[in-house]
């Protein structure tokens, strides 16, 4: 029987099944720039470190080939379920449910992790880099994605939130406009205190369009803002829904469209070969 889950890992367990599945291309794009950067080969041992639904980690299970291995780690029991059903029939794909700050791997035994928009979750970034560093093999590749600017609807919107969430929330939702989050500078000191060599970051603008303002709110739902919501009392949630719909009726497309953007940042890194 699945243990229930508290905290974050509770927002995504109650999260699964709509999660990446509410007809907005979002993680798709992102994991797919992610994958790209890193450019895994076929024959090469993969970890997708908080793989969620499996948006990077089928892309890199293609990208290793069946030569390859590829295991997928995510603390929500729900979400590893429904992504290892996915896996079925890839025998070099594995999903199971681990800790990303202390994944209990062997040391030195990848050739590339990678993590996508879940370092800032995380309680202690800095020691979960080393620990992903320890089971990359000498020489062996590291990508995260986290999240650079985004738009100022994006950023009203969001603020409609602030009042209601504990210190503990507010400081996890604005990693991306302060601390080494908020830089390409500081995500690339961040991965070099780890132990990290060669260090780089690149970007690609995503954005989430919607048909309409319902879809929207069922996107907002589906996937960490959750938990934001989860913070609003019952009984003030549509009156925060309707400010938000009121926002992002300024971000609409000619074509009728709602749309939002947002930065993705990629950071890559690699173990010293010696």
């Amino acid at each position: 029987m699945t243990t229930p889950t508290t905290g974050i890992a509770g927002v995504f367990d109650r999260a699964a099944d709509t999660y990446d599945a509410v007809g907005v291309e979002w993680f798709g794009p992102i994991a797919a720039g992610l994958v790209a950067e890193l450019a895994a080969q076929p024959g090469e041992r993969v970890l997708d470190v908080g793989c969620g639904r499996g948006a990077a980690l089928l892309r890199l299970a293609q990208a290793v080939g069946p030569s390859g291995q590829v295991l997928g780690i995510d603390l929500a029991p729900r979400m590893v379920a429904a992504t290892a059903a996915d896996a079925q029939g890839m025998p070099h794909v594995e999903v199971r449910v681990a800790d990303a700050s202390a994944p209990g791997l062997a040391a030195s035994s990848y050739d590339v992790v990678a993590s996508c928009l879940v370092l800032f979750f995380l309680p202690d970034p800095a020691a979960a880099l080393r620990a992903w560093l320890e089971l990359l093999v000498p020489g062996g590749r590291l990508g995260v994605a986290t999240f650079g600017p985004q738009d100022e609807a994006w950023v009203a919107i969001d603020e409609l939130f602030t009042p209601y969430l504990p210190p503990g929330m507010l400081d996890a939702r604005r990693s991306g406009r302060r601390g080494p989050f908020a830089s390409d500078g500081g995500m690339q000191a961040l991965l070099e205190a780890a132990g990290f060599v060669d260090v780089r970051n690149t970007h690609l603008a995503v954005q989430a369009r919607f048909v309409d303002a319902e879809q929207w709110h069922d996107f907002s739902w589906s996937h960490g803002q959750r938990a934001m919501w989860e913070a609003v009392p019952p009984g003030q949630r549509e009156d925060l829904r309707q400010r938000a719909v009121s926002l992002l009726e300024d971000s609409r497309n000619a074509d009728g469209a709602l749309s939002l953007r947002q930065d993705v940042r990629y950071t890559l890194g690699r173990r010293r070969q010696t």
